[in-house]
């Protein structure tokens, strides 16, 4: 089935660029390879739009590089970072430089697809509806508290460290944290990820609790 999105394919290794091109163009993309960041860079027309696929780990230019260029230039284009070498730390980090998701190897190639599709819908949405402007005004509207669990979940922190930082209950925590996708209007961490790093100065920093009592069940 045709596609109009091009999807900038950007990986080192050239079996691995070449599989995924196959699997790619099969899905009815469009696909422009490249062996690096900085071919992609001096190659491709920032404002084309797109979609970005790129390894994380790569010589001279990896892909939080790639992003923090990116970013310099304002280019808004939905990327996906793959990575081998994947855990929590390592999605919040790519997410926080402006990725729209990180996918850990191996994964199927339905993943892939449906994280391009998600990323570029995301964008469409973003451009559409929810402007910076918007994502302030909903950031405002956050209370004390859950600015405080957002700064905590935006640091890749769990429900429980999150919550013992703050002195309340993991439940606690639950309930604001779900609180503030609604209040953001996102489906999931990798759209609230992308419409905070939009705005910047406005997430309050996670305080640090030098003595944390056992949190109360009911503590808020």
């Amino acid at each position: 089935m045709a596609n109009d999105l091009t999807v900038h394919l950007v990986d080192d290794a050239e079996p691995f660029r070449r599989s995924l091109t196959f699997l790619l163009v099969s899905a009815g993309f469009a696909v422009r390879a490249h062996d690096s960041a900085k071919a992609f860079l001096d190659g491709a027309s920032m404002s084309e739009g797109g979609c970005l696929v790129t390894d994380l780990r790569m010589p001279q230019l990896d892909a939080m590089e790639l992003l923090k260029h990116l970013r310099r230039f304002n280019a808004d284009i939905p990327t996906i970072v793959i990575t081998g070498h994947g855990d929590v730390a390592t999605a919040v980090q790519a997410m926080k430089a402006g990725a729209a998701d990180c996918l850990e190897e191996p994964f199927g190639d339905a993943v892939l697809i449906a994280a391009i599709n998600r990323a570029t819908a995301l964008k469409r949405a973003f451009c559409g509806a929810s402007g910076t402007d918007t994502i302030a005004s909903r950031l405002c509207q956050l209370t004390e508290r859950e600015h405080q669990v957002l700064a905590g979940v935006l640091d890749g922190l769990q429900n429980k460290m999150i919550a013992f930082n703050l002195g309340i209950s993991s439940r606690t925590v639950e309930v604001h944290r779900a609180d503030v996708m609604a209040k953001m209007g996102a489906r999931n961490l990798a759209g609230l990820m992308r419409m905070v790093t939009t705005v910047d100065g406005i997430v309050q920093p996670l305080p640090t609790v030098t003595a944390s009592p056992r949190p109360h069940a009911d503590a808020c």
